[in-house]
């Protein structure tokens, strides 16, 4: 059993940065992958970004791409996403994700993972 807590989300100004925080604990020794989705009122849950555990091979979402970075540490089982140039548009309810094995499935769908933490809100207000 993998649980995973984040935390970090909140209300800020459109312009400026949150940095959310994913913490994995539990039978992680299997995780290949972690991930970031979001989900708008509305709207179908997306992909935001992902890093795989053992090279950090990253992944972003196009919308994400030069403002959002993923970034890991091993050590502590724990999954970073640095959100800057923060839009309106982005927000949305923040999941991290554990994969907790290999799966066939790419990195970007998130059928490949297999837990998933309770989502933190993200707000920014123009």
């Amino acid at each position: 059993q993998v649980q995973l807590v984040e935390s970090g989300g909140g209300l800020v100004q459109a312009g400026g940065s949150l940095r959310l925080s994913c913490a994995a604990s539990g039978r992680t020794f299997s995780t290949y992958a972690m991930g970031w989705f979001r989900q708008a009122p509305g709207k179908e849950r997306e992909f935001v970004a992902a890093i795989s555990w053992s090279g950090g091979t990253t992944y972003y979402a196009d919308s994400v791409k030069g403002r959002f970075t993923i970034s890991r540490d091993t050590a502590k089982n724990t999954v970073y996403l640095q959100m800057n140039s923060l839009k309106p548009e982005d927000t949305a309810i923040y999941y991290c994700a554990l994969d907790g094995d290999s799966a066939p499935y790419y990195y970007t769908n998130p059928k490949r993972y297999d837990y998933w933490a309770q989502g933190t809100q993200v707000t920014v207000s123009s």
